[in-house]
């Protein structure tokens, strides 16, 4: 079983063509898209965290038909656009605004807002987080796991770790390096 997390699909959103510069001709294919990377990555018996914003402006039996179509047990970490309507979707294995876990060895603390500062993070824990759709600057160990910044899909602790890996400049040993900025 494989752990992925993602944020900031906004299902149904024409909105969010524009404002968040998504290469799709409409709302259906968006969604689509979403649909379709989704689960060429996760598998059935995988986790997904969604933290936050899962559709905006859709009546909640079709944000359902959408939600049933993705692999995984899913758990939500409520966002600003999430509604009771949406919280209270039997899709959910879990709802939460806020929390920490391990995943991958690496301790997480997981929000729909990137914090300033979160628990652990002077021991090695990261925060994810969604929202801000690439647009924030980073701190050290904070990543935006939406996805505007991932390619329209969930991504793994693993994957995170390695485009850290190859925008980290070289550090003495022991130092700790900079998450990427945009993913």
């Amino acid at each position: 079983m494989a752990v992925f997390f993602t944020s900031d699909t906004h299902f149904g959103h024409a909105g969010a063509l524009g404002r968040f510069r998504r290469p799709f001709a409409d709302v259906a294919s968006m969604d689509a898209a979403l649909v379709e990377r989704w689960n060429a990555r996760v598998g059935p018996e995988d986790e997904v965290w969604h933290l936050g914003d899962v559709s905006l402006h859709r009546d909640p039996g079709r944000t359902v038909a959408i939600l049933e179509r993705l692999n995984g047990r899913r758990h939500l970490i409520a966002g600003n656009n999430d509604g009771p309507a949406t919280k209270r979707l039997p899709v959910w294995a879990e709802v939460a605004d806020y929390r920490e876990l391990t995943a991958d060895g690496t301790p997480l603390v997981l929000c729909h807002y990137a914090f300033r500062t979160w628990n652990g993070m002077y021991k090695g824990a990261w925060n994810l987080h969604g929202h801000s759709h690439g647009t924030l600057k980073g701190l050290t160990r904070q990543v935006d796991v939406g996805v505007d910044v991932w390619d329209f899909r969930p991504v793994t602790v693993a994957e995170i770790r390695a485009r850290f890996s190859r925008r980290r400049s070289p550090a003495p040993a022991g130092a700790a390096g900079e998450p990427p900025r945009d993913g």
